[in-house]
């Protein structure tokens, strides 16, 4: 076995390792704080949303960590899927995906990140009727 392929499986193994820690503690922390939740619902939780009624972009973050943790994918991913798509990124990132990101310009980080959050705004703002059908 060369030098190469045992660097290479053994950063696989690493990076694996990684995820499944990631996944387990946050899989672990979202049914924990669902049961939480269930209990005791604190409310609104979005300042923007609380004080004026309208929905900012990250609106239905905490819904989508609540909703995984009690078993509602669906409710999850139609609480921000922008959310969802960021999680899967944050997850898998110990394979790497992360350094496609980190060789990207700042102007380029700068908008995909304010193309996400128009995306996630424009979803939540017709989520919760601001848009029309």
């Amino acid at each position: 076995m060369s030098t190469r392929w045992a660097e290479l499986t053994s950063a696989r193994h690493g990076a694996l390792l990684r995820v499944l820690a990631r996944g387990g503690g946050a899989g672990v922390l979202a049914i924990a704080l669902a049961e939480l939740h269930a209990k005791d619902d604190p409310g609104v939780l979005c300042p923007l949303r609380r004080f004026t009624g309208v929905p900012c972009p990250g609106c239905g973050s905490t819904s989508v960590f609540m909703d995984l943790g009690a078993g509602h994918v669906g409710a999850a991913i139609a609480a921000n899927p922008v959310t969802i798509l960021v999680g899967i990124g944050l997850l898998f990132a110990p394979f790497g995906g992360g350094a496609w990101w980190w060789r990207q310009s700042a102007r380029r980080q700068n908008t995909v990140i304010a193309v996400a959050a128009a995306v996630s705004w424009v979803w939540q703002l017709h989520r919760f009727g601001f848009l029309p059908s």
